[in-house]
């Protein structure tokens, strides 16, 4: 199977070879001046910020593209980004995988480290959020897919980095904004930007609600952005950062194949009449000091909080939850010269602690005359404490104009106490715990024939800490013989441009390892127990093209092609006797592509199309059940003008899901009957919609 995928990959090569050629030519004859594709920058926390000449595959989303669809929901857009796969349901319950890393979180994203600007997202007990950051907030999002980053951790999945948005120099403006759409959706938005000479300001408050389409899922978020930049100079500058989020979802939670397919709005029963939710305070905080030290040396050092408070109540239970996490990061970047050879570097060392209380309610919604969840007495508490020590350092050798090198090494010391502090008992001591040292080398070969074609092999190791359930055993102890799982990726990629820029093609080939698997069984309602149960193959092939053609002064056409070829699978996992090794990795597409494009006129009026296809996935880890494969095709109208001077109008209309599939947005890997029923495997997607949006922007 496998090999038709690398005589696939020889034909593709074997394309561009072709279209390498062709570009010589139009070199040769090509005299007018034509439209280019802009140049991508990525981060200034990486060694090199220009993407073409970076030895890795880094998936990038622009504030245009964040914003094609109905800037409330960020799902549609992230899975055109080839190998990345997210899940959603309601908003309120996501799951993003990278590679098939991640795809068997039971619930939420863990596996993949994210930073808002130079705040981690990642909580101490391995949780990914993104879904809290407006997305209207974001000037940018990059997706590292494998442990190819050093400075980020060296995680399996990868990594995404959130940039946020920042004011261009010299402008003052302020923005209102309102989406409206079906069942209920309403997002209300206003923006404020000052920017002076040496300090700008951004402040932004958002209120997002749904009445959903789904029994039990009504929706409502407001949230409250504060960032700038304070003491700016030649030099240094000072910015600030946080971002405050109230929220609280009713969760439906997932229904059987036969409610899927004949009642999808319905909720699961017990969920609707406990009228469960999730309800949390959300904050982040944080301050980064950047300054030149000398011409070939620079610092950036950041200190920042992560807050949240939460309250959930469920048909079996009420989970209350209080997280706190704080911690500080610095990294010294320079260059320097071996000789003739120019070198370049990053190193520096992360310091990150949370304390994690959870604690367990009864739920007495049956005894509460159809009012929903009703607190009884207390079940359990727990106290966790982590602590996380990363060092990390990076180095580029830039031996010839047409050659480089890039080598990493990331070390990363985890420690934990925990304290059962209910019920209260003299065999509750403290526990104390770590985890070995891991270190997490990387090497990258780049290779630049000329300034517009890039190829690179790259072999690295990463690393998934256990989530706080993973730790604990069903009593509530440390599960002394857990441990992070660890991997091995190598990869193979291309970075060309044809066309005089026009286009733009990425193609990567990968194979990694993964040992220690971690595994989540389920035990009970919503309980879990970690185990490490053996070895997953995760391999595949990623092409992405990029294309900007300027038809004639009044139109303009961009569009873009993606495609992820995979086969993940169980190397070696013995699960309760039951032997899975070769099957189906669960809970991930093997396949799945995108297209779409946008013409745009001079007069402001524009129009995009997106198509999405999605491949079936095994829904348990005996590959007995799988979801159907579907199709989402989703479109939007718009006229941009200028009212009078200095203010613009914006006008949006748009459908999605136009052809009215119906598919699974999640699905709950591993669902177990209860009695006679059937496992609840699915997360139904909201069929068509509509959606519209009016924004104005003063500028000063």
């Amino acid at each position: 199977m496998f090999l038709k995928k690398y005589v696939f990959l020889i034909i593709v090569f074997s394309i561009l070879q072709n279209l390498i050629a062709q570009e010589k030519e139009v070199r040769k004859i090509d005299s007018v001046k034509t439209e280019k594709l802009n140049e991508v920058l990525i981060s200034p926390l990486h060694l090199n910020r220009d993407l073409q000449n970076s030895p890795a595959s880094i998936g990038i989303l622009s504030e245009k593209e964040l914003l094609r669809n109905n800037t409330t929901d960020i799902s549609n857009i992230i899975n055109t980004i080839p190998g990345v796969f997210m899940q959603s349901s309601n908003i309120t319950t996501t799951r993003i995988s990278i590679r098939g890393i991640g795809a068997r979180t039971p619930y939420g994203t863990n596996k993949i480290r994210a930073f808002y600007g130079s705040i981690p997202l990642t909580s101490g007990n391995s949780e990914t959020v993104i879904d809290d950051i407006d997305l209207q907030n974001i000037n940018q999002i990059e997706v590292i897919k494998g442990p190819l980053s050093s400075i980020y951790g060296a995680g399996l999945g990868g990594a995404i980095l959130i940039s946020p948005q920042i004011l261009k120099k010299g402008e003052y403006q302020a923005e209102v904004s309102s989406v409206f759409g079906s069942y209920g959706l309403l997002k209300n938005r206003i923006s404020f930007d000052l920017n002076e000479k040496s300090s700008s300001l951004n402040l932004t408050y958002h209120n997002l609600k749904t009445d959903g389409w789904r029994q039990n899922s009504a929706y409502n978020r407001e949230g409250v952005t504060l960032s700038g930049e304070l003491f700016r100079t030649k030099n240094s500058k000072l910015t600030y950062l946080s971002n405050y989020t109230y929220l609280k979802a009713y969760i439906p939670s997932s229904i059987n194949k036969a409610a899927f397919e004949n009642n999808p709005q319905a909720g699961a029963p017990s969920w609707v009449v406990a009228k469960g939710f999730k309800e949390y305070k959300s904050t982040l905080g944080g301050l980064a000091y950047d300054f030149k030290i000398n011409d070939h040396l620079n610092n950036s050092t950041s200190v920042f909080i992560n807050y949240k408070d939460s309250n959930e109540p469920r048909p079996f239970d009420i989970l209350r939850q209080y997280t706190f996490g704080a911690g500080a990061r610095t990294q010294f970047s320079g260059d320097f010269k071996i000789g003739k050879i120019n070198n370049q570097f990053i190193g520096g060392i992360e310091y990150f602690r949370d304390n994690y209380n959870g604690n367990t309610f009864e739920n007495l919604y049956q005894q509460n005359n159809g009012n929903g969840s009703l607190q009884g007495d207390q079940l359990t508490a727990t106290d966790q404490k982590r602590h996380f020590y990363n060092i990390f350092s990076q180095i580029r050798t830039l031996l010839s104009d047409e050659f480089e090198i890039q080598a990493g090494l990331n070390y990363n010391k985890t420690k934990f106490e925990l304290q059962n502090d209910f019920p209260a008992s003299a065999n509750n001591p403290k526990e104390h715990y770590s985890y070995d040292g891991i270190f997490s080398p990387q090497i990258s070969f780049l290779f630049k024939p000329n300034e517009i074609q890039t190829f690179y092999f790259s072999a690295s190791r990463g690393f998934s800490l256990p989530a706080t359930e993973e730790t604990l055993t069903s009593t509530g102890t440390i599960n002394q013989d857990i441990k992070p799982e660890t991997g091995y990726n190598f990869e193979l990629g291309g970075k060309l441009h044809f066309f005089s820029k026009k286009l733009y093609t990425e193609i990567a080939v990968y194979r990694m390892e993964i040992k220690d698997l971690l595994v989540a069984k389920r035990i009970g309602d919503d309980q879990y127990e970690g185990v490490n149960a053996g070895k997953t193959f995760h391999e595949g092939i990623e092409i992405s093209l990029k294309h900007n053609w300027p038809i004639n002064p009044i139109f303009n056409l961009n569009s873009y092609i993606g495609a992820s070829i995979g086969k993940y699978e169980f190397k070696e996992y013995v699960d309760n006797g039951n032997d899975y090794s070769g099957n189906k990795l669960t809970g991930v597409p093997a396949n799945t592509a995108s297209a779409g494009f946008t013409l745009n006129t001079n007069s402001g009026f524009y129009f995009t199309a997106d198509f999405q296809f999605t491949d079936k996935i095994p829904l348990n880890d005996s590959n007995a059940d799988y979801s159907d494969s579907y199709s989402l095709l989703n479109l939007k109208t718009g006229y941009q003008f200028e009212i009078i001077s200095n203010l613009k109008a914006h006008f949006d209309f748009g459908v999605n899901n136009v052809t009215n599939s119906k598919y699974a947005s999640m699905i709950l890997t591993n669902a177990t009957a209860v009695g006679n029923a059937q496992p609840r495997f699915y997360y139904p997607g909201l069929p068509i919609n509509y959606f519209g949006i009016i924004s104005l922007n003063y500028l000063f």
